[in-house]
């Protein structure tokens, strides 16, 4: 799937797509087998696409140091490949792009060779940049790989934007998504009306706000444009917190979409929204400001035996206090949103 129409097409489907997390030994050392049989959970779990190189799989992969960007890119676009091939079926591989626009556009290079068809674009380097700055560097980026724009929140290394960005943004042609995670239904706003305004139907919408993912998947966003009333809708989620309970993950957006096509919201779905949204307090740790949201990530795996440790390449990126017990407890408490049968089925298969 290269072509830039079928991409478009893929996503405005809505698909779940996980940001891949690292799995690291004891030692702190990349485990190939095992971020291998992590690629084959998330194929075997039917997700759309796969977000590689991004904050759940770490920033620090590319420090000189580990030297894992490369490597890490490499083995799950050939591992996606190899599931693809035994069972066809549309997918889109989307790598991490980070960095000044140098590092950016040697990133997109990068990815592209490794088979990557969209780069989903970090701004965190461009914290003090004005405006004009961070579209130049979007409009680079972009005339080399098709970009799925990110709003990320400032707690996980982003920065505010507004309107006024988002605007320009969607002029941008070559940008295929926007994913929200601003954990913030004003700025969630800023971003749909900007691409409703800009007349982009042919941009899809994602959801990465992990604390309202059922809320974002059912409302419609209506603005006035030039008269007209113009309804936009988050058709899909690109999030982290889809790197785990992933097969649940993908019934329940398939659910939704169901759902969707009622003129009515039965009441069930927000007693589901406020319980994946306890489950995501427990993952990403809402309580000590999200410190410990990558390790929440891999603690879920490790139970699992998908990964070997809950381990980061940052030695102080660790499970904050209580963080272990609130995961057993959301855990026990919704057992219907984890998949944990799922994985111990097929662990020895996707480890092999």
């Amino acid at each position: 799937m290269n072509p830039l129409t079928d991409i478009r097409s893929h996503l405005l489907d809505g698909q779940a797509i996980p940001a891949q997390p690292l799995a690291l030994d004891a030692r702190r050392k990349f485990s190939e087998r095992h971020q291998r049989a992590l690629t084959r959970y998330y194929m075997a779990s039917g997700v759309g696409g796969l977000a590689v190189g991004v904050h759940s799989t770490q920033f620090e992969i590319r420090e000189p140091q580990h030297g894992l960007f490369k490597p890490v890119l490499e083995l799950a676009a050939r591992t996606i490949d190899e599931e693809l091939k035994k069972a066809p079926r549309p997918f889109i591989k989307i790598a991490g792009i980070c960095g000044r626009t140098t590092q950016a556009v040697g990133e997109a290079q990068l990815a592209l060779g490794c088979g990557y068809q969209a780069g989903l674009l970090s701004l965190s380097a461009y914290k003090n940049d004005t405006e004009d700055d961070m579209i130049a560097h979007c409009q680079r980026v972009a005339a080399v790989i098709p970009v799925v724009g990110f709003y990320l929140q400032p707690a996980a290394g982003g920065r505010l934007l507004g309107y006024s960005f988002w605007r320009r943004f969607a002029e941008i042609p070559d940008v295929v998504a926007i994913k929200i995670a601003p954990f913030n239904r004003y700025q969630t706003i800023d971003v749909v009306r900007a691409l409703a305004e800009a007349g982009r139907e042919d941009v899809a919408i994602y959801t990465g706000n992990d604390d309202s993912i059922v809320v974002d998947l059912f409302t419609p966003f209506t603005f006035d444009v030039g008269g007209k009333k113009i309804t936009r809708k988050i058709v899909g989620g690109l999030l982290g917190h889809w790197g785990v309970w992933t097969s649940k993950a993908v019934k329940l957006l398939n659910e939704i979409k169901d759902a969707r096509r009622s003129e009515t919201l039965d009441v069930k779905w927000l007693q589901t929204s406020i319980a994946v949204t306890d489950m995501n307090a427990a993952l990403f740790d809402s309580a000590h400001g999200f410190a410990g949201c990558i390790p929440g990530i891999l603690e879920v795996l490790r139970r699992q035996g998908l990964v070997p440790t809950n381990l980061c390449l940052n030695p102080h990126e660790v499970l904050s206090p209580g963080q272990a017990e609130e995961l057993t407890r959301v855990g026990e408490a919704y057992p219907e949103l984890t998949d944990d049968a799922f994985v111990a089925a097929n662990l020895d298969a996707w480890l092999s």
